[in-house]
């Protein structure tokens, strides 16, 4: 297992410019991680290359491995040209996985505001069609792609199964997110039994849960079922993190995992602490 950190985690000193690209690479080495997962949140790697450069550079002098890239698509509810413009888009971008030297990358599949099964029922071929290829595109390139339990549509454990199953790709796997499967109020525990042999990635993320009749106030997002959500510094909210630690280590898995940290503390200090919490308990099983 290889302990690291989503650039995720630190995209709000990024957003305001307390940290530059560069300074999110250095913060992620001094706060002690492996690797770092990059999201390009705030930049356009392929039309900006010479931040690919940048990146690879940063992280080399500071001897951290670069695990993951994550970027946002959309192939539901689109019209057949439509749909295959937005998978040459990403095709572009698994080009940019292979320039920074990343073999393995997260692509969103779906956004839709119907979220109900026979929507995903109808969405699944073409959502299958367009993954599938993309995962061919990267397989030349040695990537390994994923679909995230993320953004609703496709956030329970039984969708992310069925989409992995029909791509029918060994190199189309899952980024399994421990907490994203609370927006579809789905214990996490039972979910990431359910996946976690599918999975070419972990994230380690942590929520506050409150019932839906408690409207906490500012900071707090709803799930799918209508439950109050808000981010929290891995370890210290509501998700049983030691038996999910403990069922991810026990499953196998040897893989790189990620802390991603959205709380409401300062990203670097929230950061800091999960890290330390997941290294500490992992190592205690």
């Amino acid at each position: 297992m290889k302990l690291g950190i989503s650039t995720y985690s630190l995209h709000s000193a990024f957003s305001t410019g307390e940290l530059t690209l560069e300074g999110v690479i250095e913060t992620i080495a001094d706060l002690g991680a492996e690797h770092a997962e990059i999201v390009p949140l705030g930049i356009n790697l392929v039309e900006n290359p010479e931040l690919i450069d940048q990146i690879v550079r940063t992280a080399a002098g500071r001897g951290l491995e670069l695990s993951n890239y994550a970027i946002g698509a959309n192939f539901a509810g689109l019209a057949t040209a439509e749909r295959q413009r937005e998978v040459e888009r990403v095709k572009r971008e698994v080009d940019v996985c292979a320039a920074l030297g990343i073999q393995r990358m997260r692509h969103d599949v779906a956004s839709s505001n119907d979220l109900s099964i026979a929507n995903f029922l109808e969405e699944l071929p073409h959502l299958a069609e367009a993954c599938r290829e993309i995962a061919d595109y990267a397989a030349g390139l040695g990537i390994t792609t994923s679909v995230e339990n993320h953004g609703y549509f496709i956030q329970h454990s039984d969708r992310v199964q069925a989409l992995v199953h029909a791509v029918g790709r060994d190199n189309f796997r899952t980024t399994l997110d421990i907490g994203n499967f609370l927006c579809a109020d789905e214990n996490p525990l039972i979910a990431v039994t359910n996946n976690i042999k599918l999975a070419s990635m972990v994230h380690f993320k942590d929520f506050y849960i409150r019932p839906q009749d408690r409207q906490p106030g500012e900071g707090w997002f709803q799930s799918t079922g209508g439950n109050w959500l808000r981010g929290a510094i891995v370890g210290q909210g509501d998700i049983d993190m030691p038996s999910v630690i403990r069922t991810v280590k026990e499953s196998g898995y040897d893989g790189y995992i990620s802390v991603e940290f959205e709380g409401m503390e300062e990203c670097r200090k929230g950061t800091r602490l999960g890290l330390e919490y997941i290294k500490r308990v992992w190592n205690q099983i």
